[in-house]
């Protein structure tokens, strides 16, 4: 068994040569989530991923075997249910409110500009089809938010721009790439 305990978000930092071609690993979200996951690499080598608790595995990131190997993870296709707004008889702000319900239920959600997308369950399909929101099951990958308090946000490492209103006196841009720290030289 080849042993991993090294995540790298995103591959960042990482030539996009040498992620093409790591062996890769697909899991569903179920596995991701969890800390500890015994799984097997497209070049049929069993894995034993061993991460610090409450951190979970994204498509797209690297994971670094003992042996100095690369795998690749792969968010795996798995059952879903995909929430549309219904043009005829709603609006996209009918999403909204949506996440707001399912988010008071502690809901896993994933959000996207015209759909959500949730683990199957009867109870809040019914729940949203009452809402006149077009509900559907599907085969899909599974990238639910990592919600306010995770270490790393939604994955993501760029930068925004934010410009003030009147009266504000300052524009100014910050990055979201947390999990490190940049030495400016001086004294704070």
């Amino acid at each position: 068994m080849l042993t991993i305990n090294k995540r790298i978000p995103g591959g960042r930092g990482l030539a996009g040569v040498l992620l093409k071609r790591a062996a890769t690993v697909e899991l569903d979200w179920d596995a991701r989530a969890r800390s500890r996951i015994d799984a097997t690499d497209s070049q049929g080598r069993r894995l034993g991923i061993f991460l610090p608790r409450g951190q979970v595995l994204r498509g797209g990131d690297a994971l670094v075997a003992e042996d100095g190997s690369l795998v690749r993870v792969l968010a795996a296709p798995q059952p879903v249910l995909v929430v549309r707004h219904c043009a005829e008889h709603g609006s996209p702000f009918d999403l909204l409110r949506a996440a707001y319900h399912l988010g008071n239920r502690h809901v896993s959600l994933e959000l996207q500009a015209d759909h959500l997308k949730l683990e199957p369950d009867p109870v809040l399909a019914d729940m949203l089809r009452g809402m006149h929101l077009i509900v559907e099951e599907a085969e899909a990958a599974f990238e639910p938010e990592a919600g306010a308090y995770a270490a790393e946000g939604h994955g993501h490492g760029h930068e925004h721009a934010h410009v003030h209103g009147p009266g504000c006196g300052h524009d100014h841009a910050h990055a979201h790439d947390h999990g490190h720290t940049h030495d400016h030289g001086h004294d704070h």
